[in-house]
């Protein structure tokens, strides 16, 4: 298994390189003028929006499969209770430190201040959608009105309430539920082996994704916004130091082999800019790295809702740049109120397509700052959304480590490499 995920990575990256070539390649052939290296970018657009449609594919019945068995397995509504307040500590704790990362360092950086670009027509549209923030949006998101739906729409926050509700009700009951518990248990292993099939095609759609944008931006986008780039980028990895380094003082020194381990699922995660795309071999990797699976699977669905530290970075850096580029100072109190804001209005939005584009734009609004800023940002968005995709999953792993370890349900190194999936 370790030979063919090594095997994988290599394939990845070199679907990278090949990708980065060939479109530039067709940049610098067709120029900008040209409409040849949009079509380009729309036909091998293909392949990667073939790969994410088969991952999404597999999230539905695999939450629900893993979430309902974990819970199950919990055995009583207290185990459930403990484990998720563990997780929701470890959750908002990671939330405010991105966020009040961002802050902090788009104020010591001040990015939008150095960016020497014509601001945008306050009026001019962005084609972002503003995301509601009524305390009413928030809980119709989180509770489903129709699980088949939420199934439908790859909601994971809903499939995730449903599968609590599931499992909880399968514990209650006994033994007359253990024929579904076996039967969604062994669905989840069903769904694990279409994951490996899945991630086959993974070197394609990486290929597809880099050859694209690269086609039609060209390597000059990486000179006109390289300085903010190369600091957003800074930041994300301050952030991954603080993680990890949280996460050894609990761990000790197998955190480095959860870093390691988890190699495949971020290289998925940052050359597709899709968290959601690593979410099946995040799993894998957690229980070989000796996680409990009852966790893993009760844990990181509520992570991809709760816990995307690398997008909440993102949100105060990028708020704060557009309010410094259009010369709008914000006292500390309004930037603790903006922290503030984020911090709730960023729950409840996994599966929105752009979702931190959304809450920015939102954000914005809130506080007087002209929402076609954001204009500055979609050049790059995609660029940006790599970096925090991947700080999404190492946020992810680390959170359900620390409540594995927490709950003293970490396997020792020696059965670390062993899946525990029927060890429950």
């Amino acid at each position: 298994m370790k030979k063919s995920s090594n095997r994988l990575t290599l394939y990845i990256f070199i679907a990278m390189v090949i990708g980065i070539s060939t479109g530039y390649g067709v940049y610098k052939y067709y120029g900008t003028t040209s409409p040849t290296p949009q079509t380009f970018a729309d036909n091998v657009a293909i392949f990667t929006e073939i790969f994410l449609r088969l991952i999404k594919m597999i999230i539905a019945p695999l939450v629900f499969s893993t979430l309902v068995v974990g819970v199950a397995k919990l055995g009583d509504i207290k185990a459930v209770g403990r484990i998720g307040g563990k997780t929701m500590l470890w959750f908002i704790s990671a939330t405010f430190v991105s966020l009040f990362l961002g802050l902090l360092l788009v104020n010591i950086l001040k990015p939008g201040l150095h960016l020497k670009l014509p601001l945008p027509d306050e009026h001019a549209s962005t084609g972002i959608a503003k995301s509601s923030m009524t305390l009413k949006s928030f809980f119709e998101h989180v509770v489903p009105d129709s699980v088949i739906n939420a199934m439908a729409h790859n909601e994971i926050l809903q499939i995730v309430v449903f599968a609590i509700f599931f499992g909880v009700a399968a514990a209650s009951i006994g033994e007359k539920a253990n024929p579904i518990v076996k039967l969604l248990d062994s669905v989840a292993h069903i769904m694990l082996k279409v994951t490996g099939f899945v991630m086959n095609f993974a070197p394609f759609a990486v290929f597809g994704a880099m050859a694209g944008i690269i086609a039609v931006k060209g390597l000059s986008v990486l000179k006109t916004y390289g300085l903010f780039i190369v600091e957003f980028y800074a930041g994300l990895l301050c952030l991954w130091i603080v993680i990890a380094t949280v996460g050894y003082f609990i761990l000790g020194k197998p955190v480095f082999r959860l870093l390691a381990g988890i190699k495949d699922p971020l290289l998925l995660a940052f050359s597709t800019a899709s968290s959601e795309a690593a979410y099946p071999r995040t799993m894998e990797e957690l229980e070989r790295f000796g996680c409990d699976n009852r966790i893993v699977s009760f844990v990181l669905p509520l992570g991809y809702s709760f816990n995307l530290d690398g997008s909440m970075m993102y949100m105060t850096f990028a708020s704060l740049f557009i309010a410094q580029a259009y010369g709008i100072p914000l006292s500390i109190d309004q930037q603790i109120t903006m922290l503030l804001v984020l911090m709730i209005t960023s729950k409840g939005i996994a599966g929105v397509p752009r979702a931190s584009l959304v809450v920015i734009a939102g954000t914005l609004a809130m506080f007087h700052i002209p929402e076609t800023g954001l204009i500055l940002l979609l050049a790059v968005d995609h660029l940006l959304d790599m970096g925090r995709s991947a700080t999404n999953v190492i946020g992810n792993a680390m959170a359900t480590a620390v409540v594995s370890k927490w709950e003293n349900k970490l396997a020792p190194e020696q059965q670390a490499t062993k899946s525990n999936l029927t060890n429950v």
